[in-house]
């Protein structure tokens, strides 16, 4: 027995926001099927986190290159930024304290 249902292409979105600088996220990728396939991929390689979102993937796939995302879309966005955030700061107290070359284990110097 065959599935008739139309299989889904991958699809992607990759945002860039910097705080200071930009006054919401941006779109600075998208594309789907091997496109997308590559945006995974390369933010992947990169150490970006990524959340799968087939709702706001909808949304944000119409918005043009280096555009801002649509108030509808700051919520879910925000969200994922906070979380973003949060493992990155939990990920530098992390590495903060590992021992480095000239401290001992305990973490107290020699």
């Amino acid at each position: 027995m065959s599935d008739d249902r139309p299989t889904r292409r991958q699809k992607a979105v990759a945002l860039s926001y910097e705080r200071g600088l930009d006054t919401a996220p941006r779109v600075v990728a998208r594309g789907q099927g091997e496109l997308a396939e590559r945006i995974v991929a390369l933010a992947l390689a990169h150490g970006v986190k990524l959340r799968e979102d087939a709702d706001l993937v909808e949304i944000l796939e119409t918005i043009d290159l280096d555009e801002t995302i649509p108030l509808e879309a700051f919520a879910a966005v925000a969200e994922i930024l906070a979380h973003v955030y949060m493992a990155n700061n939990r990920m530098r107290e992390a590495r903060a304290m590992q021992p480095g070359p000239d401290q001992p284990l305990g973490g107290f110097p020699r």
